[in-house]
C-alpha cells in the first residue's frame, strides 16, 4: 500500500472502504475460530473424554479431557511471546496467516486423531500436543490481528475499526452450537457419542476445515501493514523485540501498568459475566443446564452490538474512561447483580438463605483450601466433607471453631450430623460413610426449604434473569471493546505486537481464566455462595485504581509516529 493511499486513509473521516472491511472481516476470522473451539470443546468434553481417556473411569475421563483443555490456555503467554516476536521482525500479515492456519489445523486434526482403542496412550498424547499448537497459536493471534486493524484504520476510528474483532466472539458461539445441534440430532445418542473415526461429535471439528480454507484464501489476499511496511523499507525494524518490549522499564512498566490497570480488569468481568455466571446458574441456583445455556445465548445475541456501540464511543470519549466505567460498575454492582440472577431463577433458594441458615463446627486445623480446579479431588477431612456437602445443596453455612483434634459437626435447625473423617479408612468405606453422612444434611437443608432438587422451572422469571445476564455482558462488551486500541496505542509500531500481546493473554488466561476456581474456594472457605465474587471484585477494583493513576488516555496518539 503506498505512503499516499494511507495519508488518505488517516485524513478521510467517511465509512469505511471495501479494503478495509476486508481487513477486519479477515482478521476477525482468528477470533471466530477461538471461540468456536473453545465452545465446541465444551460442548464435547465428555464425547473427548470417553474416546482418549477410556482406560479411566467416567468421571476421571472428564477431568482428564479438561485438564487437556487447560494445556491449552497455559501456554498462550508463550504463545504470545513467539509470535509477537516473529510479527514485529518479520510481519504482521505473515505472522497471523502462520497463526491462525497452526489453529485451524490443530481443531481439524482432533476430528482426526484415533481413539484410545486404537493406538493406546498415543491416543492423548496426541490430543495433547494438539491442544498446546492451539494455545501457541492463540497467543499469536489476538495481537496479530488487533495489531493489523488498528494499523489499517483512519486515526479517530480504531476503536470502532477493533471493535468489531470482539464481535465474533458471539459468532464462533452460535457456530459451533449450531453444528453440535445440527450433527447430534441427526443421528442416534450411541452414533454421536462413538469413540471410533465414525463417532458424531467428530464431525464439527471435521467442519472447520471450511473455515480454515476460507479465512486463509482471504488472508492471502491481503497487503502487509502500511506502517510495518513503512517501517521495514526503511530498516527501522526492532532487532529484539522481546528485548526492547521487556528487557527495559521504560517499555516494560507499560506492559506491566497495561496488564494491571486494564487487562486484568478486562478478563474478569469477562470470565464472570458469562462463564462464571453460567457455573453460578447451573451449579448454585440449580437451573437445568439448558434453559441456563438459552439464557446466557440469547444475552449474548442483545449485547453484542455493545461492542461496536462502546468501540464507537471510545473514539470520542477514550478507550480508559470506558473500560475503567465496566470495571468500576462491575465491583460495585456484582453482588446485587448476583443476588437479582439467584431471586429470578430460584426463588425458594433466596428464601430459604434468608430464613435457614446452617453452622459447621470444626476444628480450624482440620479445615483446607478447597481449591478443585477440574472437579476430581478427593477430600478427606471431616471439615472440608462437611463443608463439601452443603456447597452441593448451594447451603449458605456459617464456620465455628470446634475443640482441637475434634470431628467436624453440621447443625441445621436443631439437628446435628457429624461429619466423616476419610484419613484411617479405606477408599470404598470412606465414599460409603460420605454418601451417608452426605445424604442424611441434604434430606435436612430440604427440610429446612433449601430447594435440593434445583430449580422450579415454573418459577423462574425468564425476561428478568435474561436482563441481569445481558447486563453482565454489557459490562463485559465495555471492558472488551476500546480494549484491542487501547493496547495498540501504549506501544510503539516496532514492538507492538510483541508488547501487546503478553499483557493480554497474562490476563485473560490466568487472571480470568483461574476465575472460576478461585471462586468456588472462596465459596467454600466462608460458606458463602456469594464470596466467590470477591475475586473479580478485587480484581476489577485494584484494575480500576492502577488504570486511574498509571494508564493514559491513548485515543488521540497517532501510532503511525511511534
Amino acid at each position: 500500500m503506498t505512503m499516499a493511499a494511507a495519508a488518505g486513509r488517516e485524513a478521510r473521516t467517511g465509512g469505511m472502504t471495501a479494503e478495509e472491511r476486508k481487513v477486519i472481516f479477515a482478521s476477525s476470522l482468528g477470533t471466530v475460530f477461538e471461540w468456536y473451539d473453545f465452545y465446541l470443546y465444551g460442548w464435547t468434553a465428555a464425547q473427548i473424554g470417553k474416546a482418549f481417556y477410556s482406560a479411566f473411569d467416567a468421571n476421571t475421563q472428564f477431568i482428564f479431557a479438561l485438564l487437556t483443555f487447560s494445556a491449552g490456555f497455559l501456554v498462550r503467554p508463550f504463545g504470545a511471546l513467539v509470535f509477537g516476536r516473529v510479527g514485529d521482525l518479520v510481519g504482521r500479515k505473515y505472522t497471523f496467516l502462520v497463526t491462525i492456519t497452526i489453529m485451524g489445523l490443530s481443531t481439524f486434526l482432533v476430528g482426526l486423531t484415533p481413539a484410545y482403542d486404537s493406538i493406546g496412550w498415543l491416543a492423548p498424547a496426541i490430543l495433547i500436543f494438539l491442544r498446546c499448537l492451539q494455545g501457541l497459536a492463540l497467543g499469536g493471534e489476538y495481537g496479530g490481528a488487533a495489531t493489523y486493524v488498528a494499523e489499517h484504520a483512519p486515526h479517530g476510528r480504531r476503536g470502532f475499526y477493533t471493535s468489531w474483532i470482539q464481535t465474533t466472539a458471539t459468532v464462533g458461539l452460535f457456530l459451533s452450537l449450531i453444528a453440535v445441534y445440527v450433527v447430534r440430532n441427526s443421528m442416534s445418542p450411541d452414533s454421536f457419542a462413538a469413540t471410533g473415526l465414525s463417532g458424531g461429535w467428530r464431525i464439527p471439528y471435521l467442519l472447520s476445515i471450511l473455515l480454515l480454507g476460507i479465512s486463509i484464501w482471504i488472508r492471502l489476499q491481503l497487503s502487509e501493514s502500511p506502517m510495518f511496511q513503512k517501517m521495514k523499507d526503511e530498516g527501522t525494524r526492532s532487532r529484539a523485540p522481546l528485548t526492547e518490549a521487556f528487557g527495559n522499564w521504560t517499555n516494560g512498566r507499560i506492559a506491566l501498568f497495561s496488564l494491571l490497570g486494564l487487562v486484568a480488569g478486562e478478563a474478569v468481568i469477562w470470565y464472570g459475566g458469562q462463564f462464571y455466571a453460567r457455573i453460578f446458574l447451573v451449579s448454585t441456583l440449580k437451573v437445568p443446564a439448558n434453559a441456563a445455556d438459552i439464557a446466557v445465548i440469547v444475552a449474548l445475541a442483545i449485547a453484542t452490538a455493545g461492542f461496536v456501540l462502546f468501540g464507537w464511543l471510545s473514539d470520542k470519549i477514550g478507550r480508559k474512561p470506558i473500560i475503567l466505567a465496566g470495571c468500576l460498575l462491575g465491583a460495585l454492582t456484582y453482588h446485587f447483580a448476583f443476588g437479582l440472577l439467584t431471586h429470578a431463577a430460584n426463588p425458594a433458594l433466596e428464601k430459604a438463605l434468608a430464613s435457614a441458615p446452617v453452622t459447621v463446627t470444626a476444628d480450624p486445623a482440620d479445615c483446607h483450601l478447597l481449591f478443585d480446579p477440574v472437579g476430581g479431588r478427593v477430600f478427606t477431612s471431616s471439615c472440608d466433607v462437611a463443608r463439601n456437602a452443603l456447597i452441593a445443596s448451594s447451603v449458605n453455612f456459617k464456620m465455628e471453631n470446634g475443640t482441637p483434634g475434634s470431628l467436624a459437626k453440621v447443625t441445621v435447625g436443631d439437628k446435628s450430623f457429624d461429619s466423616v473423617n476419610g484419613a484411617s479408612l479405606d477408599a470404598k468405606t470412606f465414599a460409603a460413610q460420605r454418601g451417608a453422612f452426605t445424604t442424611a444434611v441434604t434430606n435436612a437443608v430440604g427440610a429446612a426449604g433449601y430447594p435440593i432438587k434445583g430449580a422450579n422451572p415454573a418459577e423462574i422469571n425468564t425476561p428478568l434473569l435474561i436482563a441481569v445476564l445481558t447486563y453482565l455482558a454489557i459490562l463485559v462488551t465495555m471492558v472488551y471493546a476500546p480494549l484491542a486500541a487501547a493496547l495498540v496505542e501504549l506501544f510503539p509500531t516496532r514492538i507492538r505486537y510483541t508488547g501487546m500481546s503478553l499483557p493480554y493473554h497474562i490476563g485473560n488466561g490466568w487472571f480470568g481464566g483461574l476465575l472460576p476456581p478461585i471462586a468456588v474456594a472462596l465459596v467454600a472457605a466462608t460458606g458463602n455462595i456469594y464470596a466467590g465474587l470477591w475475586y473479580p471484585i478485587v480484581i476489577a477494583a485494584m484494575t480500576f485504581v492502577i488504570g486511574m493513576i498509571f494508564i493514559p488516555e491513548t485515543k488521540d496518539v497517532d501510532i503511525s509516529n511511534v
